[in-house]
């Protein structure tokens, strides 16, 4: 085995190689990434060789072929393939500028910070506006735009300032710093809860004799706390923090709200912004970072009035994807089955855990990717009664996307007791009650590396992501067959005419039409419309089909329609206008 370097957009990219021998010919395959810098790089492929060797030695075959089907159903396999599809994406998105490092032209920048370029923001913001549009438009929730700088007060209120840290520890040789948690997850394969004492993570890096990826033993495991400090004031007199997560801003609104919106209980709140995290090693791309950004919804309501919900006899059938505590397999079960058996506090929870799931489904991600996770008291979140985390399987493996969390009323009598302020829900009759929170709390940032992850696809021109067309960057794309003939012309009055109709298009005249094709297949732009010799004469267009590169012929009087039927998925590609015979992918 060898590492080879790679550069992308003139950065260097480190993999792990080996020689193989197929139909008599030597070839080069990839084995896993190993990063960005050369050192590491060394470090990590000589961890990776010795497992391998061990594992080899361990299995008492020589034959290469038997080894070969030994280790075909082994865990480290399995993780090397994952690892591959994962390298594929990275490239894939520093080659379009989906996603990458944030001032990557200088070479000290910190880790844990990203930039998203054209196609990568679109994507993002269509996550976005999907959510506002299934979550919080259809459920009647009240969206808001929050500072993401406020007072120290705030975080004494919230708790925030004492509990909110992780357990971090330093290597004796290499002086990195890294979490103590996943250090010791990672060695034994099984998870670690943050919120273990100290004195515990000690014993477990002992027992296990967990060492940093360098070598090198680990020091004594210390509490960080993640809070980013701000300096506010000529001369910092004002001690600020930015949000370490975007639901405060809603419960500081509560009360305006409640008086100025009319609120009526049950009521969710919701914002979509940036929160910011002094994480200790930011790894693993866009799904843990410095600076991210989150789609909060926190639902306000009577506790003795969690039953009372209007809508639960629309979802009550739905079946649930669940991972409880203490089990091993996921558990499909119906909405009301989960009240009936008491494993959720009520109907309310049920309900939107439903929507939750439903919506990201939609988004993209199959059922079969995802599930709940039941998450134990040792690991739930300081303010937490109840945490049902929603994960989706990835290149990563099981990774977290939303945190599902019943905060009770812990946040509104915080926030009444440090600033003096009633919070409490006051009926028309007269009766108050503090309002407990159901929170969805969604990554932004991973919930789209969790499509991107899932789409991506292999067909016969490479690598494409398969996109729902209400994600994809771009609604359309026009393509003049050549650039003559008054081709052109028409093109850039169908592009107008789009555009003026609200749609996104992306022109391109450039190249083959197959390969604009492929370029926009790449990307997971779903349609594609081409102006050819008959479109001059017949005033129609091919449209094409991303995903089976099926093309059907539509008027340029109805595309506009056809299309907005087509992203919305109410009408079949087939019948939206006259077939045209192709290759399939």
């Amino acid at each position: 085995m060898y590492i080879v370097k790679k550069k992308i957009n003139g950065k260097e990219y480190f993999y792990l190689n080996k020689a193989v021998r197929e139909n008599g010919k030597v070839k080069s395959k990839n084995v896993a990434y190993l990063g960005k810098i050369r050192e590491e790089a060394e470090i990590k492929a000589k961890e990776i060789i010795s497992k391998l060797e061990s594992e080899s030695l361990k299995s008492g075959e020589n034959n290469e072929e038997t080894m070969k089907k030994e280790t075909k159903e082994t865990p480290q396999t399995e993780k090397k393939q994952i690892e591959n599809k994962y390298d594929k994406l990275i490239e894939l998105a520093a080659k379009k500028s989906i996603f990458y490092p944030a001032a990557e032209i200088y070479p000290n920048s910190p880790s844990g910070f990203w930039d998203f370029g054209p196609v990568g923001q679109a994507i993002r913001r269509k996550v976005v506006d999907f959510w506002r549009h299934e979550l919080v438009q259809k459920e009647n929730m009240l969206e808001i735009h929050g500072s993401q700088i406020l007072p120290a007060s705030v975080f004494e209120g919230s708790g925030h300032l004492k509990s909110f840290a992780d357990p971090i520890v330093q290597c004796t040789k290499c002086k990195k710093f890294e979490r103590a948690d996943k250090l010791i997850s990672e060695k034994i394969g099984e998870n670690v809860p943050e919120s273990l004492a100290v004195e515990k993570l000690d014993g477990l890096i002992s027992k296990h004799k967990v060492r940093c990826k360098c070598g090198g033993e680990l020091g004594k495991v210390s509490k960080f706390n993640m809070m980013v400090e701000t300096i506010v004031g000529k001369q910092g007199e004002f001690k600020t923090f930015l949000r370490p997560e975007a639901c405060q801003s809603i419960f500081l609104n509560f009360s305006r709200m409640a008086k100025t919106m009319r609120l009526k209980l049950p009521q969710g709140i919701a914002q979509a912004g940036g929160a910011f995290r002094n994480e200790i090693s930011p790894r693993q791309s866009i799904t843990r970072s410095v600076e991210f950004s989150q789609m909060e919804a926190e639902v306000f309501f009577d506790a003795s009035k969690i039953d009372e919900v209007e809508k639960f006899e629309e979802v009550k059938d739905y079946k649930l994807r669940i991972l409880f505590l203490g089990k091993k397999e996921v558990e499909e079960i119906s909405a009301e089955e989960l009240v009936k058996r008491k494993l959720v506090h009520g109907k309310l929870i049920a309900y939107f855990l439903v929507k939750t799931q439903q919506t990201w489904n939609k988004m993209g991600i199959p059922l079969d990717k995802v599930r709940f996770r039941e998450v134990d008291k040792d690991e739930r979140a300081f303010y937490s009664l109840a945490t049902f985390d929603f994960e989706v399987e990835t290149s990563l493996g099981w990774l977290e996307l939303i945190a599902n969390n019943y905060r009770t009323d812990y946040d509104l009598k915080g926030h009444m007791e440090h600033s003096g302020t009633n919070l409490e829900y006051i009926y028309e009759d007269g009766k108050r009650v503090i309002p407990h929170i159901w929170e969805i709390s969604a990554g932004v940032d991973r919930t789209m590396f969790a499509i991107l992850d899932n789409c991506l696809k292999e067909g016969k021109e490479g690598l494409y992501l398969s996109l729902p067309a209400l994600i994809a960057p771009y609604d359309c794309a026009v393509f003049p067959l050549v650039n003559k003939e008054g081709m052109p012309e028409l093109a850039r009055e169908v592009e107008k005419m789009l555009k003026e109709a609200w749609l996104e298009v992306f022109y391109d005249s450039g190249g083959s039409v197959g390969r604009r094709y492929a370029r926009m297949d790449e990307i997971g732009t779903m349609f594609c419309i081409t102006i050819d010799g008959e479109s001059l004469k017949q005033k129609d267009v091919t449209v094409r089909n991303r995903d089976n590169q099926k093309q059907i012929r539509v008027k340029i009087s109805e595309l506009k329609e056809v299309l907005r039927k087509l992203i919305n998925s109410e009408i079949e590609f087939e019948s939206a206008g006259k077939l045209v015979e192709t290759q399939k992918k």
